[in-house]
């Protein structure tokens, strides 16, 4: 690990082209990053997630997808079922909190059983982000609910279920992205809440999930807190409320560096990500004229960014020896439920 570079890249189809290769095992990203465009049938997903180990040489390199459920769900029939949103359980959970926390437990221990067959290691789940009237549906029925305490609770039990499968999770959006009137893959949204509106709404459940081992920053400007720069590239959101505020020393991955939030060319961004605080600096589409130049101002993983690093790899002591048929058996009952 102590040779790789601080960031996750993406690739651009379902197989390694030998120019990725190249790159890869040039630059030794620390980890990987799925999305749909990766997917077609079973092997294909597995030669995959080994081929992009292969290529940085080291066979616990990290693989994450986001795996949520509802819209943002990459791997889908026949590989996985299509599973409910976010809402749709935090629904649950307002009717009956222990319904709903056992089901939105089940489901990310599915997640894990589909994902492990395939290598990938780490899902971008819990959404921790607690929405208000009338924000952007770029979170939407992505989130558990509109209070904090369902966001805290639905994504406790997500993070669990998963970890028990033997899974990474990765809270997002820290700090917040529930009041952004705008989507972030197209532009850069600014949140004028006051500093005791988010502490006591927004902050809430990445504050009692601090102890989870990884987190992705928000591309939103927090007015109250740093008028000039999103989360992402904030060393004030980063050092004073994610680390302090919030209590988070976990890893800090940035949100996708290919959105149009974060303006600037690629090498600027990646160094502004970085020079702000966050661990990792994140590069989703696979484009590899975006990705040479994240690489040119990424250096090594190292010093505190490391141990992080390396805490995340080991915080999975042990999997459960749960039945897979038997948790899909038990889904099934609260989701025929839910949906009646």
């Amino acid at each position: 690990m102590t040779e790789s570079k601080a960031m996750i890249l993406g690739c651009h189809g379902k197989s390694l082209s030998r120019e990725e290769i190249r790159f890869y095992r040039g630059e030794c990203p620390w980890g990987f990053i799925l999305f749909a465009r990766n997917i077609s049938e079973a092997e294909q997903i597995s030669d995959l997630v080994a081929g992009m180990r292969d290529s940085v040489g080291r066979p616990d390199a990290p693989v994450f997808i986001d795996q949520e459920g509802g819209r943002v769900q990459r791997i889908r029939p026949p590989l996985a079922p299509n599973y409910p949103a976010g809402a749709a359980l935090g629904a649950m959970w307002q009717q009956d909190h222990e319904a709903g926390e056992r089901a939105v437990w089940l489901l990310a221990r599915l997640h894990a059983f589909d994902l492990q067959r395939y290598g990938i290691t780490a899902d971008c789940l819990p959404v921790l982000d607690v929405p208000i009237e009338g924000a952007s549906d770029v979170i939407g029925s992505r989130a558990y609910g509109k209070k904090p305490e369902i966001v805290t609770a639905m994504g406790r039990a997500a993070a669990e279920g998963l970890m028990s499968g033997g899974v990474l999770p990765v809270m997002k959006h820290i700090p917040g992205h529930g009041r952004a009137f705008s989507d972030t893959h197209f532009e850069l949204p600014t949140v004028d809440a006051t500093l005791g509106e988010l502490q006591r709404h927004d902050f809430v459940p990445f504050r009692e999930l601090a102890h989870l081992p990884m987190a992705m920053t928000a591309h939103v400007v927090f007015s109250a807190i740093d008028p000039d720069n999103p989360a992402t590239t904030s060393g004030k959101v980063i050092d004073e409320i994610i680390r302090r505020e919030i209590g988070f020393d976990g890893l800090l991955i940035s949100d996708d560096t290919s959105m149009k939030a974060l303006s600037g060319d690629f090498p600027s961004k990646a160094a502004a990500i970085l020079a702000a605080g966050c661990d990792i600096v994140l590069h989703c589409n696979g484009e590899m004229e975006e990705m040479a130049g994240i690489a040119s101002r990424t250096g090594g993983l190292e010093g505190t960014s490391l141990e992080r690093a390396r805490r995340a790899l080991t915080c999975i002591k042990d999997r459960d020896v749960a039945n897979e048929a038997e948790v899909r058996a038990e889904f099934a009952t609260y989701f025929e439920t839910m949906v009646a």
